[in-house]
């Protein structure tokens, strides 16, 4: 069943593949909203997920009928940015820029003259791969990502971050790969709002409730001295992209580890928070994001 399944999805992106040569990008756009819209109303696993996180992050603040529309909207943008992302990595490098509006790039230039590298935060929000086709003209860009489950697609999306700029580094093998690239003064990019399994996890807040997250990228700063740098692709009502890329998160230290792991995992967070508040429909609310609870 499993492997059925992993070729109807890898036959199904195949197709959409096909279709984006011979369609305007307005079109593909249209296609990718219509096919969110179905999505919400078929996945009832996912759509669940999604109104449950809504409520647990936003419930004091929004309505019901605002909850759902947020959730629908989700689901729209994302089918848009799946067929963008392939649409866009076909292109020209000088045609894809077209669609691309930058700020921030001196703060990326400041924290690679130390030489040190540059961990660079982002989270699954906006058109997140896009944002390695900005970050790679500024240095060697990596990637710390989980394989995908289906082989088949993990293929596809590789060649689709190598087209745009970026190498990958297996979550299941990071920690030599990271610490070599920050060592030849490279870029690495991790996501780190996304569940993990507790035993691997620190517990921070995130929305008020605790959150199972990574500690991996708080362990390459202390270790390194390597500049974090938040870094995130906004959607613009004109169908082009905003990749602003933010000052160093920066947190004073103390002697025990532990706890500076905590806080700096704790600061990242927020700027991710801080993003989702100001623009929930961009965030991957159907992402099981609360699964791992503290003991």
């Amino acid at each position: 069943m499993e492997k059925l399944r992993s070729l109807f999805e890898f036959s199904l992106y195949r197709i959409f593949a096909v279709l984006i040569r011979f369609f305007p990008r307005k079109i593909i756009l249209l296609l990718g909203n219509e096919t969110g819209r179905l999505l919400f109303h078929l996945g009832r696993k996912h759509r669940r997920i999604a109104l449950k996180n809504l409520y647990t992050a936003l419930g004091k603040d929004k309505t019901p009928s605002e909850i759902e529309n947020i959730a629908k909207l989700s689901f729209q943008y994302f089918g848009k940015a799946f067929l963008d992302m392939i649409y866009l990595a076909q292109l020209k490098p000088e045609k894809r820029n077209s669609y691309l509006i930058t700020d921030g790039l001196k703060n990326l230039q400041t924290a690679l003259d130390k030489g040190k590298g540059v961990l660079l935060l982002s989270a699954h929000f906006g058109l997140w791969e896009i944002l390695s086709a900005i970050l790679s003209k500024a240095g060697k860009l990596k990637v710390v990502a989980r394989p995908l489950d289906n082989q088949l697609m993990e293929g596809e999306l590789l060649k689709l971050r190598n087209a745009l700029g970026a190498r990958v580094i297996s979550k299941y093998h990071a920690s030599r790969n990271v610490l070599q690239a920050l060592r030849r003064n490279e870029i690495v990019a991790i996501l780190i709002d996304q569940n993990v399994l507790r035993e691997e996890s620190v517990f921070v807040d995130f929305f008020n409730k605790k959150a199972s997250t990574t500690p991996g990228l708080a362990m390459f700063h202390l270790r390194t001295e390597a500049t974090i740098i938040p870094a995130f692709c906004y959607p613009t009502r004109d169908n082009k992209y905003h990749v602003k890329i933010l000052k160093p998160v920066e947190v004073p230290l103390s002697e025990d580890s532990q706890t500076n792991i905590l806080n700096i995992t704790q600061a990242c967070t927020k700027v991710i928070e801080e993003q989702i508040r100001a623009r929930p429909e961009s965030w991957l609310w159907f992402h099981d994001r609360w699964k791992s609870r503290p003991k």
